[in-house]
């Protein structure tokens, strides 16, 4: 399967949690869609920068995988198949469960942020009076989730599918330390020694670490939903 066609799906089931918040039409509803929206773009955003580090981290390594070489668009991104995270665990324990954060919040795990934006979605609905809607809801979380899992079965338990390309391996590089537009020093290194820049990490640490430890500070941005949801809701 296609990640690209998995996540578009998966918006589908997240587009409707916040149709049906807005269906309501109540302060807290309102309150519910903003943060709903405010939660998602967060995983979102991180689910797509930890995908590029991935294919960034797999340069190093030969792809085994049959499906992807055939793939017309494979020059365009060296992520396009599920299938290709198989055993990433293994080659890059921290990107995995950074991943793996991110995609339980979307199944709406708790003590995610995930879980409670589909909490508060629900519960306005509950109060509402939507009842079949809130089951219905609750249904496409649950064949979501299959998906999902699906991801992390392979990412944890199954074995991976990359070797080291034997010729990068060998590969030799040279570099200049340059200092205030001085050379300072001149260095030779391997590939392996490559690592992902420090603007992706911290990026990607800040953004999972909102996702997994929301529920101990939560005052600001359910106060920012709040503040936005009145002036939405008493223009």
């Amino acid at each position: 399967m296609r990640i690209k066609r998995l996540f578009a799906y998966s918006t589908i089931s997240h587009v409707g949690f916040i149709l049906l918040a807005l269906s309501i039409n109540s302060i807290e509803s309102i309150q519910a869609f903003i943060f709903y929206l405010m939660q998602y773009s967060i995983s979102n955003l991180n689910v797509f920068i930890i995908l590029l580090s991935i294919g960034f981290s797999l340069f190093y390594y030969e792809n085994k995988t049959n499906d992807y070489k055939e793939l017309a668009e494979k020059e365009n991104s060296p992520i396009q198949l599920v299938s290709q995270l198989k055993g990433y665990f293994y080659i890059n324990p921290v990107l995995a469960l950074s991943l793996a954060i991110t995609i339980f919040s979307f199944v709406g795990i708790p003590p995610l942020i995930g879980f409670f934006a589909k909490q508060m979605v629900l519960s306005a609905a509950l109060d509402g009076g939507y009842v079949f809607m809130s089951l219905l809801a609750i249904l496409t979380s649950v064949i979501s989730a299959v998906y999902y899992l699906n991801i992390i079965k392979q990412v944890f338990f199954d074995k991976p599918e990359y070797k080291i390309n034997a010729d990068i391996e060998k590969l030799k590089l040279d570099g200049n330390i340059i200092k205030n537009k001085v050379l300072e020093q001149k260095i030779t290194f391997k590939v392996d020694s490559i690592k992902l820049s420090s603007a992706l990490t911290n990026t990607i640490s800040i953004l999972s670490l909102i996702v997994l430890l929301f529920m101990f500070m939560p005052t600001e941005s359910l106060s920012m939903a709040n503040i936005l949801a009145l002036l939405l809701f008493n223009p």
